[in-house]
């Protein structure tokens, strides 16, 4: 490989680990915090230097006690543990998961960290290289994919329970599928409802049609697209 001399212990090699480390983990949180996305260069350098140093010390035990030290120890509660962290980026809301990525890529950051630690530099930077691509890469071919699906997430706000009665109602009777929905009563008065439902729309209908449509079925306030 390209760095096979960093997996050596000596200070050079331990001070380039680090750095490597630094900047690849930065690079990960930096791609996520120009999308306001969580983690950020901060945390995900952190976790990724964090990880290195566990590595470092486990070939450095190793080293110094080879007869006593599992080096595979070590960096096995990095990988399971590291969980914490990306659980606090995910966030639920209005039956909407968001931050899986994020949480993804701290625990991905922590792989490259221990990657790094013992001198698997050159597989860390290919694999940082490739996350990036993908991030920028991906959301693309999902958009153009994603638009000849026949489900979708509507918002509906209704002016009452009789309304979203009605609607999810209509729904099963123009043969689609509903998959989840949820009503949720607004306001004080009680008298405005929201539904967010995950639809599977008939083939037999057009898709941008059938929604207009739905926007003009009496008691229905607006029909949104996520």
């Amino acid at each position: 490989m390209f760095f096979t001399s960093l997996t050596e212990w000596s200070p050079g090699n331990v001070m380039i680990r680090i750095l490597a480390s630094l900047v690849l983990g930065a690079l990960i949180g930096i791609d996520r915090g120009a999308k306001r996305r969580g983690g950020g260069a901060r945390t995900d350098a952190a976790v990724c230097l964090g990880a290195t140093m566990v590595m470092l010390t486990a070939q450095y035990m190793y080293l110094m006690f080879p007869e006593k030290t599992n080096i595979a120890r070590m960096p096995a509660q990095v990988v399971s543990g590291v969980g914490f962290l990306g659980a606090g980026s995910i966030l639920v809301s209005r039956n909407q998961v968001k931050g899986l990525t994020s949480a993804a890529g701290v625990w991905l950051c922590a792989c490259v960290g221990l990657a790094v630690g013992i001198g698997f530099v050159d597989g860390a930077v290919m694999i940082t290289l490739v996350l990036l691509a993908g991030l920028h890469i991906l959301p693309f071919f999902e958009h153009r994919i994603y638009q000849y699906s026949r489900y979708v997430t509507l918002f509906v706000e209704a002016e009452d329970g009789r309304t979203a009665a009605f609607l999810i109602h209509k729904l099963k009777k123009d043969g689609c599928t509903i998959d989840m929905y949820n009503v949720e009563r607004m306001g004080t008065g009680g008298q405005s409802f929201t539904i967010w439902a995950t639809v599977c729309i008939d083939k037999n209908l057009k898709k941008e049609e059938y929604l207009e449509s739905l926007s003009h079925l009496p008691g229905i306030v607006s029909v949104d697209e996520l």
